[in-house]
């Protein structure tokens, strides 16, 4: 029975195959992408994105059912939640300024198949997603119309009584995203340029409500006699942040549109906290003017401003508030519609998704195939399936999503950064000259073939340290650490912390209600999951981390990451049990398409089939000594010029 057994070197090399990272081109500004889009493109792509139907409707909502006026605290906590997702977006959005989003980012520094799961899963949570928003188009429309679309369906078409499918056919909700795939498939200016006019339309709007309301407003609805203003008290604030979290999930269209950004630098981490805070703003004002104008507890969840204006007396003010809902409906559509191709695109250009999806049109420089596909797929879920029970679906996969890019950015800030060493001369001889460090202290390399080597030694009385070696200060203390690659405590630390985190946010929430647990051992376990996410965290702290870096880069970290980590996963348990049997149904098919086609046709496992040839490389060290290590290096595309096959010969020399 032993020989059916894998080997361990095999199991070895399979591991090494699901964890491998994406390898970055030289020149990452090189697209076949338009980049066309502005800072004010990608801002006004995020307000449309963040800013939709959930300013109309969730805020009555909240405030009626969950938090009362302490809706406007709820908001304020979520937006600061949010800030720590988007400034890890940020970061990476600026670092890595390619098309794919979480995916990509995960993929540059966690391994392959967490990309590929991260990935699979925002395409499920943008299909449901848009489709979701149509069928609240095409519902607020009708009901305009008291509802003479639904009829007419239901009696020349007939209504259906079947488990997971909608009880009519909304033909209105899937010709609204067929002309929106129209529009996307003509290119990124003119997606801007839709996106600018129906965001131009609904701020205006906005800026009428607030207007409007502050002048409608009485602060007595506010007083004790209305119930107070946070007649729920902390819980309610905090069930209300929970549900008010989901209000901003939008900000990651422009971390997908990266690679479509003139100078994605600078434009990407403006654009994102423009963006949030402009939600932000407009999410806690409208809550603002809504509790004032009538009490909290008489709001219509369904249409809250609409029914406000009306009591007041400002029935022509609801068709305003409807028209600014629907333009609002409008832009989340088109920011679903001009993402989700981007993410299948990248997936499908690295390999691990079919090629087909990754064909870009000539002259609209769009992935059009991507675009006309997935905007059938949306088109036919809105038309016959019911999305009430999927919609919760969206909550997982975008936390999820959150939370491997926080640890990513843990991950790669404590990696080492290549170091770029001028190209040989074009006789192919190296260069005689010593590359030499800002101090005497410095080492010295000389190469044979390789234009992009590290050096394999530091001297350790060095005090400047690379990114992932422990701190000097703490080496005294923690010496046994010293032994390992830079980088390598960091990442077991990530997971580490993150186990931790699951297992302290499921004593949170499963502790007294599920598992019962005796005081005791609740206070037990909270203490030692708390000391573990703890000492992960210190000794990530421990190791130095990056600072050279010209692009955005996210403050007080590596806590900043883990508070996002621990937050997206407190949220994530909170889900119902049937979301998570979806989920692990939808992960699974995952699986399938990973192990049966992406693992296979990745351009890693191209590279790596590739033959590899020995180089040698030396290093002088200040005394004056030589030392020669040996190292697999990629061999180029053609021989070059004027060497012979002397890397023998180099070795022995």
């Amino acid at each position: 029975m032993a020989r059916w057994l894998p080997r361990s070197t095999d199991l070895t090399r399979f591991c090494q195959k699901l964890s491998r990272v994406k390898t970055l081109e030289d020149d990452m500004m090189e697209t076949s992408f338009n980049r066309c889009l502005s800072t004010i493109d990608l801002t006004l792509l995020g307000i449309g994105g963040m800013v939709g139907s959930g300013l109309y409707v969730l805020t009555g909502t909240v405030a009626k059912e969950i938090a009362g006026p302490a809706v406007i605290v709820s908001f304020i906590i979520a937006g600061f939640a949010s800030l720590l997702a988007a400034l890890c977006y940020a970061e990476f959005g600026a670092r890595v300024p390619k098309t794919g989003s979480a995916y990509m980012f995960t993929y540059v520094s966690v391994g392959e198949i967490w990309a590929f799961l991260i990935g699979w899963n925002v395409l499920l949570e943008y299909m449901i997603g848009g489709a979701a928003v149509a069928r609240a188009w095409s519902g607020y429309l009708d009901s305009i119309f008291n509802h003479k679309i639904k009829n007419f369906t239901e009696t020349h078409v007939g209504a259906w009584e079947v488990p997971f499918l909608a009880h009519y056919p909304d033909f209105l909700a899937a010709a609204i995203l067929l002309v929106a795939t129209a529009f996307i498939s003509f290119g990124a200016k003119v997606s801007s340029w839709l996106n600018h006019v129906f965001s131009a339309i609904s701020m205006g709007i906005i800026l009428f409500i607030l207007i409007m309301g502050f002048v409608l407003a009485q602060p007595k609805n506010w007083s004790t006699q209305e119930g107070g203003f946070a007649p729920y008290g902390l819980s309610g604030i905090m069930a209300g942040t929970a549900t008010c979290f989901y209000a901003f999930v939008g900000f990651d269209v422009i971390a997908a549109s990266s690679e479509e950004a003139r100078n994605p630098q600078t434009a990407v981490p403006r654009a994102i906290a423009f963006s949030l805070g402009l939600a932000t703003g407009a999410y806690i004002l409208v809550s603002v003017v809504l509790t004032l104008m009538v009490p909290w507890h008489s709001l219509d969840p369904d249409s809250a401003l609409a029914d406000a204006f009306y009591r007041r007396g400002y029935a022509w003010a609801g068709f305003l508030v409807a028209a600014g809902s629907i333009c609002a409906m409008n832009t989340v559509l088109l920011s679903n519609l001009f993402s989700l191709p981007r993410i299948v695109y990248a997936m499908a250009e690295d390999g691990l998704f079919f090629q087909i999806f990754s064909r870009v049109h000539p002259r609209t420089q769009v992935p059009v195939v991507g675009i006309v596909v997935f905007g059938l797929l949306m088109a036919l879920l809105a038309l016959i399936f019911d999305l009430e029970a999927l919609v919760q679906f969206l909550s997982i996969g975008t936390l999820l999503a959150y939370t491997f890019v926080a640890a990513s950015i843990i991950v790669l800030r404590f990696q080492q950064q290549k170091v770029d060493v001028p190209t040989p001369a074009a006789s192919g001889r190296p260069n005689p000259e010593p590359h030499e460090g800002p101090s005497s202290g410095e080492l010295k390399e000389y190469e044979s073939f390789s234009d992009k080597l590290q050096l394999v030694d530091r001297d350790k009385s060095k005090e400047q340290r690379e990114p992932g070696q422990l701190k000097a200060v703490f080496e005294p203390y923690l010496e046994f650490l010293s032994d390992f690659y830079p980088g390598e405590v960091v990442t077991v630390a990530v997971v580490t912390l993150m186990v931790s985190a699951v297992c302290l946010c499921s004593i949170l929430v499963f502790g007294n209600t599920h598992l019962h647990l005796p005081t005791w051992s609740y206070s037990l376990l909270l203490i030692l999951f708390s000391l573990g996410f703890l000492l992960s965290l210190l000794l990530i702290w421990a190791h130095e981390q990056q600072h050279s870096t010209q692009t955005f880069q996210i403050p007080l970290v590596p806590l900043s990451p883990a508070l996002s980590i621990v937050l997206n996963i407190y949220l994530m348990l909170k889900l119902s049990y049937m979301t998570w049997l979806r989920f692990a149904v939808w992960l699974l098919l995952g699986l399938l398409v990973y192990f049966g086609y992406g693992i296979w046709h990745s351009k890693e496992n191209l590279r790596e089939l590739q033959p590899q040839r020995v180089s040698a490389r030396y290093v002088v060290f200040p005394s004056g000594s030589l030392e020669e290590r040996v190292q697999s290096v990629q061999p180029s595309s053609q021989p070059t010029a004027g060497l012979p096959n002397t890397d023998t010969d180099d070795c022995k020399r």
